[in-house]
Formats: structure tokens, C-alpha cells, sequence
């Protein structure tokens, strides 16, 4: 069996999943401290969450991109992910998933929180032939997720670099040991019905 196009791969346990984002210093910083999101911090921009640290590291340029020089690791309760989940909408029309485009418009004008599925990142930052899961997140999910989902906050910006050290020094597979473990996770029956292309 090959790997599955679209499934989402995180560190979890049995109550939390772990996404990661990357901010300023003078964000991050703070977050990783107090365990929450500084006042500086914008709850009427969508926030975007992301379980794979590898697709981190590409949009974040291993911590070196202006105002992403801080890479946190965000550890969140899994009954609030799964809300997410359940209430959000594919961020483009797709055929397989919607009725027509304006039923698509409807279900984004109305959700809470929507869903990207971005090919997903080799230790290189090559695209791979499956797919990572992103999800943003707005209005009342933002809320949620800053006032009630969050149980931790970590500054793993340290991991990035050292992980980036090694593949440039072509150690690719101490790198590999280095990387958080996310494997597959256990979405309940039919929780992603919405959200993956082909589905119905």
C-alpha cells in the first residue's frame, strides 16, 4: 500500500495534537513563555496551523524568513482540532466535494476555519507526492483556539536550525532522526468527508 494522498500526519497523544507556526521574536517569544498569545497577537487575522514541521520549515524558510524567525510548536486538545475540522471548508472549489461554486462560496462565507492541502516537504523541501494538511482558522475558531484549545506553547526554533545544519551538511539521515515524529492521525469515521477531494 502506498502512502494515502491526503491524511494528516501530526505528534499527538491521546488528548493533544501538536501544529506548529512561526512568528517574530517579539510574538514568539512571548508565546513560548507565557504558554499563550501575547496581546500583540491578531485575533481578527486568520491563523494558519500547520501539523508538519517540514511544511513549517518550507514556508518558514527554516526560521530564517523575515518575521518567522520564531518557530513555535503548539500543543492544542484534540476534541478543539477536531472542531476545527468539522466545521471548516476547503479553501478552493472543488467538484468532488461540492455541489456547484456557489454552494462552495456559501459554506466559506459561513465557516469558522478552512482547509489547504499542500503537497508535503522532504528534508530538502522538495515537494513529495502527498499531501499536508493546513488549516486556518478565524472568527470564533480563532477565539477558541487561543482562549480554550491551546495547553502549550514551545519555542523549537533551536530544532530547526540544527535539523537545517545537518542537511546542509548532507547528515540527511541524523537529520531525520532529528525530526518530531507525526504519524497518522486518527481522524474519526468520516470527520474529513468534506474536506478531501474525491471523497464522494
Amino acid at each position: 500500500m502506498g502512502e494515502p494522498k491526503y491524511r494528516i500526519r501530526a505528534a499527538h497523544d491521546d488528548t493533544t495534537v501538536t501544529v506548529h507556526q512561526a512568528y517574530a521574536p517579539q510574538l514568539g517569544l512571548p508565546a513560548a513563555r507565557d504558554g499563550r498569545f501575547p496581546p500583540g497577537w491578531k485575533r481578527d487575522r486568520m491563523t494558519w496551523i500547520k501539523p508538519s514541521f517540514l511544511w513549517m520549515m518550507y514556508r518558514c524558510g527554516w526560521g530564517e524568513k523575515q518575521h518567522q524567525e520564531t518557530v513555535l510548536a503548539v500543543d492544542l486538545a484534540r476534541e478543539g482540532f477536531e472542531w476545527a475540522l468539522r466545521h471548516a471548508c476547503l479553501s478552493h472549489f472543488d467538484a468532488d466535494v461540492h455541489a456547484d461554486r456557489p454552494a462552495w462560496r456559501h459554506a466559506l462565507r459561513e465557516s469558522p476555519a478552512r482547509v489547504q492541502w499542500d503537497p508535503e516537504r522532504d528534508l530538502h523541501l522538495r515537494p513529495l507526492a502527498h499531501r499536508s494538511l493546513q488549516l486556518g482558522l478565524s472568527g470564533e475558531a480563532v477565539r477558541r483556539y487561543a482562549d480554550a484549545w491551546i495547553t502549550g506553547i514551545r519555542d523549537v526554533t533551536p530544532l530547526a536550525h540544527e535539523v537545517h545544519a545537518l542537511v546542509r551538511a548532507g547528515e540527511l539521515d541524523e537529520a531525520a532522526r532529528r525530526l518530531p515524529y507525526e504519524p497518522p492521525y486518527p481522524a474519526p469515521d468520516g470527520l474529513l468527508d468534506h474536506l478531501l477531494p474525491m471523497a464522494r
